[in-house]
């Protein structure tokens, strides 16, 4: 209630000007918003995978239950949810798929495939089609936990719990022509569940793993260009660790959320300090036990983390680091009905995104963004002026048609805080945003007659 008083006061100029000629775009509220239609897919949708193209599309990949568990690839196009190539383009039914774009923008996806003895399986979408990269089922064996992520260069890399090394951890890149041993297959040091392989931003290959050689507690390791080697202690974590997901802060530091069993299967968050792990914020900071996580990190560094809620139905729930607390990022439970398989990311503006089967529309596949809710409208009408560039580093102007001598302009961040507050007296006038941390910001003009808000991306 206080923030939303606080924000209503804010924003009075608007309610105070309500019979002037007003654009309706001016942000009073953030919350959860469907993406599309929520459960878009044909029927049951799992292991759903999301991933933005670099244009700022989301991709989501699923096990589509109407195509016999094969693979799946949608895109929203601005307006509906469309199949990426045909529905069920893989040879078989598919288990633990993940979406990745490669630096060039090609959609990938890596699988446990059914089509292939339960190997894995790489394939891409070359503008036209589907197409395998190298051979169909190329690991020796049965895999599981199939992990994608691309090196700076561009070679796509596939960690997984490896079938034909006693289920230890097994990391492979494609070379070009076939799909080669990153160091030794098999290096963790017992079996591997929930692999999470990353990229730190220098290049190396990370993969973070349920332990079973060290008491199914948290480890990461890391390729150092000959060997497969402890990032800080094997098994770090308190307690038992499940669904183990790694991320990078832009800084290069390694971070790992897991069910934690240690604190009564609540959820924890830690980050390598360059010598330990250490808890950020209070380990098993989620209110009760939760069911699963995933993390990613905002442009700007924060932590975010989703899970299914098991005091809320199992819905689903996001919370974020703010440097102190981890805090709800809009309501707790805010999905339709139960959250599985949950896969959250960031839009290049640094809009959180989340996919998940939806338990609330029949199991099929969901997708929603934490926006902002807008006065009398769905969505915000142009404003009438321009700022530029945007995206930008350290300076954007604002362009104006309207020169109104007595303009007040507001930089505000998505809580709402403002932060930037100036008069406004020429056409264009550039601000220095140097100070702010990467994100997306709004832009509110007031004058004598209108109130007026448009946004931009600080790189």
């Amino acid at each position: 209630m206080k923030k939303f008083i606080c924000l209503m006061l804010f924003f009075f100029p608007l309610i105070g000007y309500s019979q002037q000629n007003l654009l309706q775009d001016s942000p009073l509220e953030y919350a959860w918003k469907n993406v599309g239609n929520a459960g878009f897919s044909s029927y049951q949708a799992r292991g759903t995978s999301l991933a933005f193209s670099s244009s700022g599309q989301p991709y989501v990949a699923f096990s589509d239950d109407y195509n016999a568990g094969a693979a799946t690839v949608m895109k929203f196009d601005g307006t509906n949810w469309v199949i990426v190539g045909i529905a069920g383009f893989s040879a078989g039914g598919t288990n633990d798929i993940s979406l990745a774009f490669s630096p060039s923008g090609q959609p990938y996806v890596a699988y446990q495939d059914g089509g292939n003895s339960s190997k894995a399986t790489v394939m891409k979408f070359d503008g036209a089609s589907w197409v395998n990269v190298g051979v169909a089922g190329f690991s020796i064996n049965i895999v599981y936990y199939t992990s994608l992520a691309f090196s700076p260069s561009g070679q796509p890399y596939v960690a997984y719990e490896d079938g034909g090394n006693t289920f230890k951890a097994t990391v492979m890149k494609f070379d070009g022509t076939n799909w080669v041993n990153e160091g030794t297959p098999g290096f963790s040091m017992g079996v591997a569940d929930f692999t999470s392989l990353e990229f730190s931003p220098s290049g190396q290959p990370y993969v973070a793993f349920r332990d079973e050689g060290n008491s199914l507690k948290a480890t990461v390791m890391k390729f150092d260009g000959t060997n497969w080697v402890n990032v800080g202690n094997a098994g770090f974590s308190a307690g038992k660790a499940s669904t183990t997901s790694l991320a990078f802060s832009p800084s290069g530091q390694p971070y790992v959320a897991f069910i934690d069993g240690g604190n009564s299967f609540k959820a924890t968050v830690m980050k390598f300090d360059g010598t330990n792990w250490v808890n950020v914020g209070i380990a098993g900071f989620s209110a009760y036990r939760v069911h699963e996580t995933n993390l990613a990190l905002s442009p700007s560094g924060e932590p975010y983390v989703a899970y299914s809620d098991s005091s809320n139905s199992y819905k689903t729930t996001v919370m974020k680091f703010d440097g102190n607390n981890w805090v709800d990022i809009g309501n707790e439970a805010f999905s339709a009905g139960e959250g599985i398989y949950l896969s959250l990311a960031f839009s290049p503006s640094g809009q959180p995104y989340i996919a998940y089967q939806d338990g609330g529309n029949s199991l099929k596949a969901t997708v929603m963004k934490y926006d902002s809710v807008y006065a009398g409208v769905n969505e915000p009408q142009a404003s009438r002026f321009s700022l530029y560039p945007n995206p930008t580093a350290d300076k954007i102007t604002l362009e104006t048609s309207l020169t109104q001598t007595h303009s007040t302009l507001s930089i505000m961040n998505l809580n709402g805080q403002q932060l930037i507050n100036r008069q406004i007296t020429e056409p264009r006038t550039q601000i220095d945003i140097s100070s702010l941390p990467s994100g997306v910001y709004f832009v509110r003009l007031t004058n004598e007659r209108t109130v007026e808000v448009g946004k931009f991306v600080k790189q």
